[in-house]
């Protein structure tokens, strides 16, 4: 199902037959270094991440992660979303792209329509972003958003400190 579209993207569901999408991109070495290994070694095993950890969130809460095409040909390019994380008091924002997708604006077009569509169409109040250090990238597109660095944080079962970053919708929309 479509989400949203952008002038150059197309965000929208995640589906079982992206399966082989999420396990290329889950296993991109940005991914595992950034965001961590999830054990999705093949398309069976990404079907059952899928089932279990994204597709159900749509219901659930009426949003989630959505997978981000290219308008111009449906090329797939990357995840983006917002989801209640454990440990996270407040919705965060996340996204990866593919590497040959880095560096071309993609991820500062999704992660906006995805902060606008929390803030418009979900009514929520904040939304908070979380980074590793050393990830220099996601920390500029964090502050692109507008978004300020609160404090470091360490999520349920998780050794890794993270930067916490966050927005209020007063600040985004008015």
């Amino acid at each position: 199902m479509n989400v949203l579209t952008t002038s150059r993207l197309n965000i929208r569901h995640i589906e079982l037959s992206d399966a082989d999408f999420i396990m290329e991109l889950y296993n991109t070495p940005g991914w595992i270094k950034y965001v961590g290994d999830r054990g999705v070694t093949s398309e069976e095993n990404a079907e059952e991440y899928l089932n279990s950890r994204i597709i159900p969130l749509y219901e659930k809460l009426g949003y989630g992660f959505y997978l981000v095409e290219r308008l111009s040909d449906q090329k797939r390019i990357g995840i983006c979303g917002i989801v209640k994380r454990e440990g996270l008091d407040d919705v965060d924002i996340g996204y990866g792209f593919l590497p040959e997708y880095h560096g071309k604006g993609f991820a500062i077009e999704a992660a906006q329509a995805c902060l606008d569509h929390g803030f418009t169409d979900h009514k929520i109040k904040r939304i908070v972003a979380i980074t590793l250090e050393g990830n220099h990238s996601s920390i500029a597109l964090l502050k692109k958003l507008g978004m300020t660095y609160e404090k470091m944080i360490k999520l349920p079962d998780d050794d890794a400190e993270l930067m916490l970053f966050g927005i209020d919708s007063n600040d985004k929309l008015g």
